[in-house]
């Protein structure tokens, strides 16, 4: 990679696929990992603050700011995904408390001071809830100015995993989603399509959790946290990258084949909530034709990648020295 690393700042709710993005942010040179948020969703604030002071530190990364954000939607209450990610977030692996603690500054406040700071734009990848976010687009929409691009892990094209249409981190909230669209920035949607693709192979991850090194011995029990299929060889599981693969698309957006698309967010009670309708026709519709056409906001859509480009790219990161 040439030129100057990424300015990028994460906003999360670690979560074990979270904490494999931050393992690579903190890795990988071409990113410049100006500060990480939290927000309720995988595990309860607590819990994602905690497991994000973890990780940073395991991966060498303690000096970087980390701020406490919302602990709950802005309309739902909080429903986390502990049947996912273990009752501490964090697959139950046991890991060790963290020896420092957040800053001072809540979440909104450190995201804006970040990026009003940062002598370049910076590129925002939630991988989580979008209520951070959303908070901080309506309180200091001024830091729009200072935005590169936002990168988020969230949404569905096609099936959902929260419901059979809504992907998780835009169905626990989906009002804030829907704040997101409207940020006046260009967008990059890392959703269920490919976020489900990219599968670590069994034999790397068994590499790692035998590794001596505790990095890389994390990355590999995380990973054989998320089985994602049966490995060609029969032999253990492979482990998706899951949130990764946001951070890999802002290193390498070439990985990753997008559309610009018209996305909306339903909000309807019901079991579209939380849904991320993507309008993929060719032409105008009835609905259209009679009641004329409505203004959406247009999303660079993830619909294929190339998963052992990233599984490559993640492994030389992490790995590397």
């Amino acid at each position: 990679m040439t030129g100057q690393p990424i300015p990028v700042i994460i906003d999360c709710d670690t979560g074990v696929d979270d904490a494999l993005a931050l393992l690579f942010a903190a890795r990988h040179p071409g990113i410049d990992l100006r500060a990480v948020t939290c927000v309720a969703g995988n595990t309860d604030i607590d819990g994602v603050v905690r497991n994000t002071l973890t990780v940073l530190e395991v991966a060498g990364a303690g000096d970087v700011p980390v701020a406490r954000g919302a602990g709950r939607p802005l309309i739902e209450p909080v429903r986390t995904a502990s049947h996912v990610h273990g009752q501490d977030g964090m697959g139950d692996l046991g890991l060790p408390a963290p020896t420092r603690r957040p800053v001072d500054l809540d979440a909104v406040s450190l995201l804006r001071r970040e990026i009003l700071a940062s002598p370049e734009p910076v590129t925002l990848v939630p991988t989580a809830p979008l209520t951070n976010i959303a908070l901080l687009l309506r309180t200091h929409p001024e830091v729009v100015r200072n935005i590169e691009r936002i990168v988020f892990m969230g949404g569905a094209v096609e099936t959902g995993n929260a419901t059979p249409v809504a992907e998780f981190n835009v169905w626990h909230d989906p009002e804030a989603a829907a704040i997101l669209l409207t940020a006046g920035v260009p967008i990059t949607m890392y959703g269920l399509d490919v976020f489900q693709r990219v599968l670590m192979p069994g034999a790397d991850v068994r590499r790692l959790r035998g590794s001596p090194e505790p990095r890389l011995r994390l990355a590999g029990d995380l990973l054989a946290h998320r089985p994602a299929s049966p490995d060609p060889d029969g032999d253990d599981p492979s482990g998706g990258l899951g949130d990764a693969g946001a951070v890999c698309a802002v290193v390498d957006p070439g990985g990753i084949t997008t559309r610009l698309l018209p996305v909306e967010v339903s909000l309807a009670p019901g079991p579209t909530r939380g849904q991320t309708i993507v309008d993929r026709r060719a032409r105008p519709g009835e609905a259209e034709i009679h009641h004329g056409e409505r203004e959406l906001h247009l999303v660079d859509v993830a619909l294929d990648v190339d998963v052992e480009r990233y599984v490559k790219l993640w492994l030389s990161a992490v790995e590397g020295d």
